[in-house]
């Protein structure tokens, strides 16, 4: 998508602070981090929303999940961390590009964020 922020990222149009990239994905590192460990993982494909995406994009979500499970153990998440996609404008999502939030670091406790 032509004005899409993450696809910029992707496309190496704007910096960022890339921590994993692979065929499928990009992750970087949350401009504004909610905890000590915030990195976006996002596939290159223009997807909008997990409410958009179709039976052909299973290869590309199974890459996505394997990201994140490798940027956790690079991360030393070993405690655990917190996997979160907002869906839609009521779900909070603020960039129309399919996107997970890894969040860990410390104790997250029960609430959201």
């Amino acid at each position: 998508m032509e004005n899409c922020l993450f696809c910029k990222i992707i496309n190496g149009e704007i910096p960022s602070s890339i921590v994993y990239k692979d065929d499928d994905v990009v992750a970087f590192k949350d401009i504004n981090p909610q905890a000590p460990v915030h990195i976006l993982v996002v596939p290159r494909k223009h997807i909008v929303s997990a409410a958009e995406k179709d039976a052909s994009d299973g290869k590309m979500l199974s890459a996505v999940f394997s990201a994140i499970a490798k940027i956790a153990k690079e991360n030393k998440l070993d405690n655990g961390f917190r996997i979160i996609n907002n869906c839609g404008a009521d779900g909070g999502q603020t960039v129309p590009h399919l996107h997970f939030h890894i969040l860990g670091g410390r104790a997250l406790g029960d609430k959201v964020i």
